[in-house]
């Protein structure tokens, strides 16, 4: 028999705080795009940002389909027309909605299945002073110019017919969540409704994109 021998060692004195804010550092999206936790100061380049903590929710930016949704958000050239209606769906932190926000968004619905990610939702909104309607997916109603969704691909697939659904003629379905080997199990599974098309990748994964 083996036995294994536990210890207790004492640490030194730290300010765990601080150290935990060191490992998070302002985010860029594009140049001029950052996402920036409270305790920085914005990079000078910045003409929007979003305030933004690490939190249970997900979403702070760190991670490449965060990242990709969001580069996709800042790069519409017609922001006027593709965010006069926005739909989150799974928002996590909310920071998808928001960054719709600090683009034009005239009226957003950010939904999760977590109670918790609504919450935070709400709070990170208030703290970006943007206005969205954050709730149960059962908020959702009528029709949008943009829909994203960046969970996995595997809820993707069964959610098709209901994202697809209110994406309104002409809108953008903006999907995440999906890693490079995925790409054609989702074109299969959106098939029926739209033609989906890889455009953009990070690390290994990607961002699919459809016009309805």
């Amino acid at each position: 028999a083996s036995c294994s021998l536990l210890g207790v060692v004492a640490l030194a004195d730290e300010d765990w705080v601080r150290l935990t804010q060191s490992q998070f550092e302002p985010v860029e999206i594009t140049p001029e795009f950052w996402i920036v936790p409270t305790w920085h100061e914005p990079p000078a380049a910045a003409t929007k940002t979003i305030r933004l903590d690490p939190g249970l929710a997900f979403g702070t930016g760190t991670h490449p389909t965060t990242r990709m949704c969001l580069r996709w958000i800042a790069k519409q050239p017609d922001a006027a027309t593709k965010f006069t209606r926005v739909l989150d769906y799974g928002c996590g932190s909310g920071i998808l909605a928001i960054g719709s926000a600090k683009f034009g968004a005239l009226a957003i619905d950010a939904v999760d299945i977590d109670p918790a990610a609504v919450e935070a939702t709400i709070l990170n909104a208030e703290a970006n002073h943007v206005t969205l309607n954050a709730g149960l997916p059962d908020k959702v109603s009528g029709h949008y110019q943009t829909v994203l969704a960046n969970i996995l691909a595997t809820p993707l697939k069964v959610l098709a017919p209901l994202l697809c659904a209110r994406v309104a003629a002409g809108g953008s379905l903006v999907l995440a969540g999906i890693l490079e080997r995925q790409a054609d199990e989702l074109k299969s599974a959106y098939a029926p409704y739209c033609q989906l098309a890889v455009s953009d990748s990070e690390d290994g994964w990607i961002l699919m994109t459809a016009t309805l």
